[in-house]
């Protein structure tokens, strides 16, 4: 059973910090493109970022650029999203993502809470 399982969402207030976690099971972690997804009340799903399965390849939001930082653990199944400088209108649903091409991949985690306000 494939499970996408995010942590690390939270309130912060603007130009803090958050690093969101997602834990992987269920597949084989490292064949697998990881993405971060968003999504804001009353807007579509977009996404923050993408990083391949060996984490030679990544790619960013132009709103996330400069701003925040994907990474992998392929021994612990984790992809990560470290963000910094944060603004209110970074308020969404995080969600983690897995795919098999440099597209929107077929699982999706729960999703985690960011709050950025003061």
């Amino acid at each position: 059973q494939v499970q996408l399982v995010e942590s690390g969402g939270g309130l912060v207030q603007p130009g803090g910090s958050l690093r969101l976690s997602c834990v992987a099971s269920g597949f084989t972690f490292s064949r697998y493109i990881m993405s971060w997804y968003r999504q804001a009340p009353g807007k579509e799903r977009e996404l923050v970022a993408r990083i391949s399965t060996i984490a030679t390849r990544t790619t960013y939001a132009d709103a996330m650029k400069g701003r925040s930082t994907i990474t992998r653990d392929n021994a612990k199944n984790t992809v990560y999203l470290q963000m910094n400088s944060l603004k209110p209108e970074d308020t969404a649903v995080y969600y983690c993502n897995a795919g098999t091409g440099w597209e929107t991949g077929y699982y999706w985690g729960q999703g985690t809470q960011v709050t950025v306000s003061s």
